[in-house]
């Protein structure tokens, strides 16, 4: 009966997919890592916005301010400055997003119910963050200033409205218009060498084994890193030509500034495709076929792409996550793109990104190579 043919077939099927449990394994596994992903990193909300400040009046006006910040949420008192052009290298190094400063006069110009202005200092490298940002502390401004006008009414028997006033001039500095392509086009570059050097690595290697084609390479006398070497080279290659080909098509058609040395990025994405290499080398010594390399390779690039800051600001996401988003590499490579495309800085900002990103390729090179063997499973 047709029944019995079917039911046959589906039983053969169910008994050839227990054969395969490490497939098995991930494809239960990847949905509950991206429901917590999406229920935990997909969250555009601002919260702990690094902020630093130079506090040039330090008066006891100028402190209720900071208070004002520190209460909130939306901002992180991460530094105090001592200059404007140490606040500037905060902001050019990303160890802070936002930068306020408070002039001399501001204590003595509140407290006679004047009106004042502080300066607040966006990084509009990143539209959504720079947003946020922009509207909490206009809002910041507006309340401190009822404060004050409801304190000097207190004091007051008479008289009109007090014109105390603490007015928040913004400036968004490295994308005035906060143009979204801005943002994401350096950061597909860091995702496009992640995925394609480690999908293709680990498939490419895993191919051979699956052909068999790898015992034609074991009789012959090719060493191991030879064998390694000549097996990552030509995706190296593949995948600088498609970021720079992301780059081009980027500065032409979405018109996006390239301000600081092309060289310099280059250099710094070969730290980082070493350690994408690794990870693409280590999967294919535990992957048995394409299909599982694959797989395997796409569940390690979902969370790095959600906890990398790609699309959402790590800041907002919870403490843990936070933790393992230190030991992603593609995190300090987009941080080191987008300052260099966007901001122009050099390696002497970049420089803990990337020793971290060396650090990481060594360690995970050597894991994988010691992992790798010129011989069959």
């Amino acid at each position: 009966m047709a029944i019995t043919r079917i039911f046959s077939i589906i039983r053969k099927e169910f008994i050839q997919i227990s054969r395969d449990p490490r497939t098995l394994a991930i494809t239960f596994i990847m949905p509950i890592m991206l429901l917590f992903l999406l229920g935990y990193a997909a969250t555009n909300d601002v919260r702990n916005v690094p902020l630093a400040v130079l506090d040039q009046s330090k008066s006891q006006q100028s402190r209720a301010l900071l208070n004002a910040f520190r209460a909130t949420d939306y901002f992180s008192l991460a530094y105090e400055a001592e200059s404007e052009k140490e606040l500037a290298q905060l902001i050019d190094g990303g160890q802070a997003r936002t930068g306020l400063i408070i002039p001399p006069d501001y204590g003595d110009k509140t407290s006679r119910g004047q009106a004042v202005s502080v300066a607040f200092i966006i990084d509009g490298s990143d539209p959504t963050v720079a947003g946020g940002a922009l509207s909490a502390a206009t809002l910041l401004g507006q309340t401190q200033s009822v404060k004050l006008q409801v304190q000097k009414l207190s004091r007051q028997t008479m008289g009109g409205m007090p014109t105390t006033a603490v007015d928040v001039r913004s400036q968004v500095w490295y994308n005035p218009d906060m143009v979204s392509a801005y943002f994401m086009i350096p950061g597909m570059i860091g995702m496009i060498l992640q995925m394609m050097t480690t999908l293709l690595t680990a498939v490419a290697i895993v191919r051979e084994r699956e052909r068999g084609t790898i015992e034609q390479l074991i009789v012959t006398p090719i060493r191991s890193w030879e064998l390694i070497v000549g097996k990552l080279v030509p995706y190296v290659v593949i995948a600088f030509g498609d970021a720079v080909e992301v780059l081009v098509l980027g500065t032409l058609w979405f018109h996006v500034p390239v301000r600081g040395n092309i060289g310099l990025l280059l250099g710094l994405a070969g730290l980082f495709v070493m350690t994408t290499l690794s990870i693409g080398l280590f999967i294919s010594t535990i992957a048995h076929t394409q299909q599982e390399a694959m797989l395997t390779t796409f569940m390690t690039i979902l969370p790095t792409i959600f906890l990398s800051g790609f699309f959402f600001p790590v800041a907002a996401m919870p403490q843990v996550l936070q933790w393992i988003s230190a030991i992603i590499p593609l995190k300090y490579f987009l941080i080191i793109v987008r300052s260099i495309v966007l901001k122009g800085v050099g390696l002497q900002l970049l420089l803990s990104e990337a020793v971290t990103l060396a650090v990481m390729g060594i360690i995970m090179m050597t894991v994988a190579s010691t992992r790798f063997r010129k011989r069959l499973d």
